[in-house]
């Protein structure tokens, strides 16, 4: 058994799917809880878009050419992928068994269209909805981080309102109006959901242990 303080040092297996608009701060958010929460590994998406300014090759995506790409297609290497805004994204699919015994959970970044076809593989995997606070700021940090056109800024905003409108169906949301707030969130929703699959076997340990003791005190 795992004691409260290895929950927060070890994963047990569990994948976690992140999805939010454009510009709502999800990979922020991430990334912050993967610096204050061990025992999390990052699922390292493919695209065939070219990296933005900062990103780094295998760290924020693995970027290859479209043949490359649809090659994997072929061989079945992905969980989901789907085109978005002309350019291709894939999830690899994950070794469970390896992140069991290595004590990783594993985050995904995955839009709405991703995360049904992962969740039709994968029901146990648990699904996170980030929600900007407003149309208007999520606008403000669309225009704010200078990397697209208004048109494509417009058409981000109205995919925006779609992708909100599927929220419910997720496990759990969260408004990423403060950012430390919604880190503390995330973060809690990681320890609970490892607090959960370590319940059954946290029940067998004690009632091993209680029915040891009845018989000794009985016998």
């Amino acid at each position: 058994m795992r004691s409260g303080v290895d929950l927060k040092k070890r994963g047990s297996g569990l994948v976690f799917i992140i999805s939010a608009p454009s510009g709502a701060g999800k990979t922020t958010l991430i990334r912050k809880v993967m610096e204050e929460l061990f025992g999390l590994q990052f699922s390292v998406s493919y695209t065939t878009r070219p990296p933005r300014t900062g990103e780094q090759e295998g760290k924020d995506y693995h970027f290859v050419s479209t043949a490359h790409f649809m090659k994997m297609v072929e061989r079945d290497d992905f969980l989901e992928w789907a085109e978005v805004l002309g350019n291709y994204y894939g999830t690899e699919r994950p070794n469970l068994e390896n992140l069991e015994l290595e004590g990783k959970d594993l985050i995904m970044d995955i839009d709405i269209q991703g995360a049904r076809k992962v969740l039709q593989e994968m029901s146990h995997a648990v699904a996170v909805f980030v929600l900007p606070p407003s149309p208007e700021a999520l606008r403000e940090r669309l225009v704010g981080r200078g990397l697209d056109l208004p048109e494509v800024i417009q058409r981000r905003l109205t995919n925006a309102k779609k992708e909100i409108e599927e929220a419910h169906r997720y496990r759990y949301v969260i408004l990423n109006e403060r950012l430390e707030e919604a880190v503390e969130t995330l973060k809690a929703i990681i320890l609970a959901e490892r607090c959960q699959k370590e319940k059954r076997s946290i029940f067998e340990i004690k009632i091993k242990e209680w029915e040891a003791y009845h018989g000794k005190n009985h016998g």
